[in-house]
């Protein structure tokens, strides 16, 4: 006759030995990304791209023979919470490599764990230079540096037409606004260009009017913004009520969405540096891969402007998955080996990481392109 004691005992010794036969069936990568917020928009964009993504690869057979599985957890907008979601998706789900965390603020706090547990991290859209310069080998950046993204822009300035004369900054207080704002000056004064102003604002700021007030009078012809999708689209509002003189160009590759829908005053303009345009597939290095993302994205029915970011988690996870089958296993140092291998065709070009920083404890870059963008009236021109 069964004990319940028994009974019990049995039960959880199946459950037991079970598990790792479960835990084989599957290649585990954890995602940590802002899904609540102040840049809950992005971080939910790049999270559905690295969905696409699983999707895509899981179709067509997998990695070595078995299904990848995205173990997903919320940083909440806030770098405590970044590094308490990666000692989760570590400790806890046991994963072999990460994806993340959007913001350079959330990344930074969470790199002293990947040395610590020996694990990569393949960043998707962070890009304070101090990520690759610090001497962590466990990273592996897709996205572009500050510092790119400004000397890509320097490229276009001839085509910016009035021509730049002196230029402000509204920069979001944190290691990105921070880094962006210092690479963009550097480079405008390089170009002759003079620097104005330099305002900031707080990452959960719903309310930038003193601010924008501040430079109204500052002579200045241009207004950099540097901040996602939330703060973009309300200091673009709050410049136009205001009759802000300055044009405003956003960096960083997040995009205003909501003005697609709900346009400021009409004849309205804003420029913004984007990493995707999927307004013009056909530009993209590969339109093949861009457009068997965009169409999954769209058969989903996500917000079309998302694309301007989801892609950042589509070419992650692609980035990994390619790292993976390299291998021929998946444990986190092999892993990391296999990243300065790769060559990757993903919607952003070529992937493909270059050494940066400290000798011997380099970390990998990969050098993406630069899309600039127009905005007016709810319509977009891909320049």
């Amino acid at each position: 006759m069964w004990t319940t004691t028994r009974l019990f005992a049995l039960l959880t010794l199946a459950a037991s030995t079970a598990a790792p036969a479960l835990a084989q069936e599957t290649i585990k990568i954890g995602v940590t990304q802002p899904l609540t917020g102040a840049v809950a928009a992005s971080g939910n964009y790049v999270t559905n791209g690295a969905r696409i993504a699983a999707e895509q690869i899981n179709a067509q057979g997998g990695v070595l023979g078995k299904k990848i599985e995205l173990i997903i957890e919320d940083n909440k907008s806030n770098p405590r919470e970044a590094v308490n979601s990666v000692e989760k998706l570590i400790l806890r789900d046991k994963v072999p490599v990460l994806m993340g965390a959007w913001s350079s603020t959330f990344t930074l706090a969470i790199m002293p764990k990947l040395i610590e547990y020996n694990v990569p991290m393949v960043v998707e859209t962070a890009s304070s230079s101090k990520i690759t310069t610090a001497g962590n080998p466990w990273i592996f950046r897709v996205s572009p540096t500050s510092k790119m993204e400004a000397l890509a822009f320097a490229k276009e300035l001839k085509n910016v037409q009035p021509a730049i004369k002196k230029v402000d900054f509204l920069s979001v207080n944190n290691d990105w606004g921070l880094g962006a704002a210092t690479e963009f000056r550097a480079m405008f004064a390089e170009q002759g260009i003079q620097v104005g102003r330099i305002e900031t604002m707080a990452p959960d700021a719903t309310d930038l009017s003193a601010q924008l007030a501040t430079l109204r009078d500052s002579g200045a012809d241009t207004l950099i913004v540097t901040s996602g999708v939330e703060q973009l689209t309300l200091a673009i509002r709050q410049a136009a009520e205001q009759r802000l003189p300055q044009r405003i160009i956003t960096t960083g590759g997040s995009f205003p969405e909501p003005l697609l829908d709900n346009p400021g005053p009409k004849g309205y303009a804003s420029t913004h540096l984007l990493f995707f345009a999927p307004w013009a597939v056909e530009r993209a290095k590969y339109p093949e891969v861009a457009n068997a993302y965009v169409n999954a994205w769209k058969a989903k029915n996500l917000p079309f402007a998302g694309l301007t970011e989801g892609f950042r988690g589509y070419d992650g996870i692609k980035t990994i998955a390619a790292a993976i089958t390299s291998a021929g296993k998946a444990d986190s140092e092999s892993i990391r080996a296999a990243l300065w291998k790769v060559n990757v065709q993903g919607v952003n070009g070529d992937i493909a990481f270059i050494k940066e920083g400290p000798e011997g404890k380099e970390s990998g870059q990969n050098s993406p392109n630069v899309y600039v963008v127009k905005l007016m009236d709810g319509k977009v021109t891909v320049q």
